[in-house]
């Protein structure tokens, strides 16, 4: 399959890329490009018969929470805290 990898591919993936690549890099990149194929025809030739495809090497289960409320109106206790309070608010100096 790696002689399927012509000059026009390598180009066209350089622009797809936005690189520009030397002729050395250009070679070089086919070569790459070449054995990335041949590697997947060699996985092409396992027998994966009876073997269930799946997305994750450990079962997922769903790890969303109900949606609760879970603390109530703190408003005052917070206010406790702020060095100036005006109005149910925190209270800072003008900045301009």
């Amino acid at each position: 399959m790696a002689n399927k990898i012509s000059d026009e591919t390598i180009e066209y993936v350089g622009i797809l890329a936005k690189l520009e690549l030397s002729g050395e890099e250009k070679e070089q990149a086919k070569a790459d490009m070449g054995r990335m194929l041949d590697y997947i025809d060699k996985l092409n030739e396992l027998d994966t018969e009876g073997t269930e495809p799946m997305t994750h090497l450990f079962p997922v289960t769903n790890v969303f929470r109900e949606d609760e409320i879970t603390n109530t109106d703190i408003r005052e206790d917070l206010l406790k805290n702020a060095p100036g309070v005006k109005d149910g608010m925190f209270k800072v100096p003008r900045t301009v």
